[in-house]
């Protein structure tokens, strides 16, 4: 299974972006997804950089296996899981 999810309407509310990431990662965890796509868009970078210090926080990392950076697009996240 897979979840998606784009930032692009929320790129400039900060709690709702935290809100939104947290959720995707609850979501995933709960319907055993193996892979959440995040979309923080291309622009300047800043949100995909915000995401990826998300991502490195000490409370979430154990609860994902690992993260992709798309190669062939700039604006993309894979989110990686592996449930037992």
């Amino acid at each position: 299974m897979k979840l998606k999810l784009d930032l692009h309407d929320i790129f400039n509310r900060g709690q709702d972006i935290d809100r939104a990431l947290n959720d995707i990662i609850q979501e995933a965890l709960t319907k055993k997804a193996t892979l959440v796509e995040i979309i923080p868009g291309k622009g300047s970078g800043q949100l995909k950089k915000r995401v990826l210090r998300f991502l490195d926080r000490r409370d979430i990392k154990p609860l994902y296996h690992r993260v992709e950076k798309d190669s062939r697009n700039f604006g993309r996240l894979f989110v990686h899981f592996r449930h037992k």
